[in-house]
């Protein structure tokens, strides 16, 4: 069977670690009909836009992509790229496995975590209303009215929704791929405390869903600080991970730092009907082009765009290949070197190169 799957090879390192972890996908024998688009910087310079139609197009299409990083200016600038799809395309569902490869330098010895993050509202709704703005003296007026709180004249405002729709289906997606791949519990994370008609409505809910599978799936809640310190301190009591957007963002990176890093940290974007896939970190463009870069978050992307095409046993053996070439440690990169600065460190192309030799 082939498969169509659109692929966007993304900006700084983005060509390098896609084209990478491309190879290492075709080298499984798993037949796929690739359709490149561009999207990012490239994309504002050769047609204005760093989001084309024809990408969403592309996508909607396919059902499948699978994407390298894109570059997204600090503080200014366009709008994040990554955000843009995933609310175009509903792809509420973030999903970020922190799993521990032998061979990968770090303080920690058993961890396999899965973050599920909620993916369309939250504070990366993006609704925010900048300050000294006539529309943004408005919103402030009213807030004030209707609240009786107090706010400075000179605030920038930020809109966080919580919906009770959105809520229920990331919680009821965290419960579901916990059965299918067979975990043990779900931890649902917030500020409830606190927040207590966004955060206290996300709590409610999950633990409403909760309900549908009990004698099945152990649940439980934490709040976000004292879960951040949990993980740091006994990240093994922990299984699948279910929270709101924002807190979803800064835990999985949490979780990616027990592991080893960014560079070995994979993600999905899942909706209903489309999925996309995509590695964890940024495009370093200072690294662009220098053949040095960690293909393996991309590839371990690959992975599970293969599990979600239902071509397992293909999944599994990259996954295999892939980790024992990181656990030998002679065909690696520079990061997962235990010296950094290693002269027989490899470059990206002759580290996948290892791992489609393996796969042949």
């Amino acid at each position: 069977m082939s498969h169509k799957v659109t692929l966007i090879p993304g900006d700084g390192i983005g060509r390098e670690v896609s084209y990478a972890a491309k190879r290492c996908i075709d080298a499984t024998g798993v037949k796929i009909e690739w359709e490149e688009k561009i999207a990012g910087q490239e994309s504002l310079d050769k047609f204005g836009a760093v989001l084309p139609q024809d990408v969403l197009d592309s996508i909607r299409r396919n059902k499948v992509a699978i994407k390298g990083p894109i570059t997204t200016p600090v503080g200014k600038g366009f709008r994040s790229v990554n955000v843009q799809m995933r609310i175009a395309l509903d792809l509420y569902a973030c999903l970020r496995p922190c799993k521990l490869y032998k061979g990968v330098k770090t303080h920690y010895s058993n961890v396999d975590l899965v973050v599920v993050r909620e993916n369309t509202e939250d504070l990366y709704a993006g609704i925010e209303f900048s300050q000294g703005m006539d529309r943004t003296k408005k919103i402030i007026k009213h807030i004030e009215e209707l609240s009786g709180s107090v706010l400075r004249s000179d605030s920038a405002i930020g809109i966080k929704p919580i919906s009770i729709k959105a809520s229920k289906r990331i919680v009821k997606f965290a419960f579901e791929y916990a059965i299918k791949n067979k975990r043990r519990k779900v931890t649902a994370v917030h500020k409830a405390n606190i927040m207590k008609e966004t955060d206290g409505l996300f709590l409610e809910c999950a633990r409403e869903v909760a309900k549908a599978y009990e004698g099945r799936i152990e649940f439980e809640d934490r709040i976000v600080d004292n879960m951040c310190m949990q993980l740091v301190q006994k990240p093994e009591l922990y299984d699948v991970l279910v929270l709101p957007n924002l807190y979803g963002d800064i835990v999985s990176d949490l979780c990616s730092g027990l592991v080893g890093g960014l560079g070995i940290a994979p993600g999905a974007n899942i909706g209903d009907s489309m999925a996309l896939f995509e590695p964890i970190h940024g495009s370093a463009p200072k690294y662009a082009g220098q053949n040095k870069v960690n293909p393996a978050a991309m590839i371990f992307s690959g992975v599970l765009m293969l599990r979600h095409l239902n071509e397992v046993k293909a999944a599994d053996m990259l996954e295999q290949v892939t980790a024992s070439v990181i656990r030998e440690g002679k065909d690696v990169t520079y990061d997962l070197k235990p010296d950094r600065n290693d002269p027989s460190a490899v470059g990206t192309k002759e580290m996948a190169d290892a791992i489609i030799k393996r796969l042949k």
